[in-house]
C-alpha cells in the first residue's frame, strides 16, 4: 500500500473502526477525482467520514442539510444588487469549497438535486449566465438513507451516474463497537490530524492518471460493461460514464497498492462498488431473489480474464 495513503487511512481508522475496505474505496475514489454516495441508515458515521476526511487531507469543508425548502441557490450561491456600487455582486454559495458534504440529499426536491449535475461533472458552476471554476481538489460526498425512508425520494439515474461509487457503511462489528463504547468514538474527530496537504492530494491525483493500463485491460472493462447491456437480468447496464470510472478507479486501486500499472484484479475489487447504483435488475433478476452482486459475479464468470505479459 502507499505509505502515505496508508498514514491517512489510520488516521481515519481512529473515528471510523472496523472498515477497512469502506476506508481503502474511499480514498481510492479521491485519487481518480469521483464523487461518493453514502446510503445508509442514520448513525453510522457518514458524515463523520466526510468530516475525518477533510481533516487529514488538509482540504476545506462545508457541509448542507438537505431538506425539502434548500434552493440551487443555497448550494451555487445568488447575485445581490450593492447599492453602494449600483450593481450586482456574486456571493458564492456552500459549493465553493473542496470536499462539500450533501447530507440526506434524497430528502430535497428534484430541482434542487438538478443544481449539483454540472458541478459535479464539470467542476464548474453556472449562475445567471456567468461560469465560476472551481479550485481543485473538489469532492462531492453524498448520504442518502434507504429509498422507502420517510420523507425521502429517489435519485434520478442522472444523479446517480454522477457518483462514482456507492457505498455502504453498515453496522459495526461487536469489538469496533465495544471500543466505540470505551472511548474509541466517532465522537472524537478533534484527533484526526492533517497528514497530506492539497498539494500532496493533487500530486497522487497525477501520479494515478498517468498509471498504465494495456489495451486487454481496456478490452476487458468495455467487454464487462457490454455484458451488463446483454444479459436479461438487467434493464438497465452501464453507460459509457460508468466504463470511464471503471477504468479511472483501476487505476487508482494499483496506485493505492504502489503500482504503475493495472490489473484484472484492480478491476474486481472496485467493481461492485462502481456498477451497483448504475444497474437496475429486471423483474426476472428479482423474482428469482438476485442482487447486484449476483448479477456482477455472473458477468464476470462469463467474460475471460486477461492474461498480462
Amino acid at each position: 500500500m502507499n505509505q502515505s495513503l496508508s498514514t491517512v487511512k489510520e488516521e481515519i481508522k481512529k473515528v471510523i473502526r472496523g472498515k477497512d475496505d469502506i476506508l481503502d474505496t474511499v480514498l481510492c475514489t479521491l485519487l481518480a477525482g469521483g464523487h461518493i454516495l453514502l446510503e445508509d441508515i442514520p448513525g453510522v458515521g457518514k458524515t463523520t467520514l466526510a468530516v475525518a476526511l477533510s481533516r487529514s487531507l488538509s482540504m476545506s469543508y462545508k457541509r448542507m442539510q438537505f431538506t425539502p425548502d434548500v434552493l440551487p441557490s443555497d448550494i451555487l450561491g445568488f447575485s445581490m444588487y450593492d447599492n453602494k456600487s449600483g450593481d450586482f455582486s456574486f456571493r458564492k454559495g456552500a459549493i465553493f469549497t473542496n470536499l462539500f458534504l450533501a447530507d440526506e440529499i434524497n430528502r430535497t426536491s428534484p430541482k434542487t438535486q438538478s443544481a449539483l449535475l454540472e458541478v459535479m461533472e464539470e467542476r464548474k458552476v453556472s449562475v445567471d449566465g456567468t461560469t465560476y471554476d472551481l479550485e481543485p481538489p473538489f469532492f462531492v460526498i453524498a448520504t442518502q438513507n434507504p429509498v422507502g425512508a420517510s420523507g425521502t425520494q429517489k435519485l434520478p439515474d442522472s444523479q446517480l451516474d454522477r457518483f462514482f461509487v456507492r457505498l455502504s457503511l453498515g453496522y459495526p462489528d461487536h469489538q469496533s463497537a465495544t471500543e466505540i463504547l470505551k472511548g474509541h468514538s466517532m465522537e472524537q474527530i478533534d484527533s484526526v490530524s492533517p497528514i497530506l496537504s492539497v498539494a500532496d492530494l493533487r500530486l497522487l491525483q497525477q501520479k494515478t492518471s498517468e498509471v498504465f493500463a494495456n489495451d486487454d485491460i481496456c478490452d476487458y472493462i468495455v467487454s464487462i460493461t457490454e455484458k451488463t447491456r446483454q444479459t436479461d437480468m438487467l434493464s438497465q447496464g452501464l453507460s459509457p460514464r460508468g466504463s470511464i470510472a471503471i477504468l479511472k478507479m483501476s487505476k487508482a486501486r494499483a496506485c493505492f497498492e504502489d503500482r504503475d500499472f493495472v490489473t484484472p484484479g484492480d478491476i474486481h475489487k472496485i467493481l461492485y462498488a462502481v456498477c451497483n447504483h448504475r444497474m437496475i435488475l429486471s423483474t426476472k433478476a428479482k423474482a428469482s431473489g438476485f442482487d447486484a452482486a449476483d448479477i456482477i459475479e455472473q458477468i464476470l464468470d462469463s467474460v475471460p480474464v486477461p492474461r498480462l505479459s
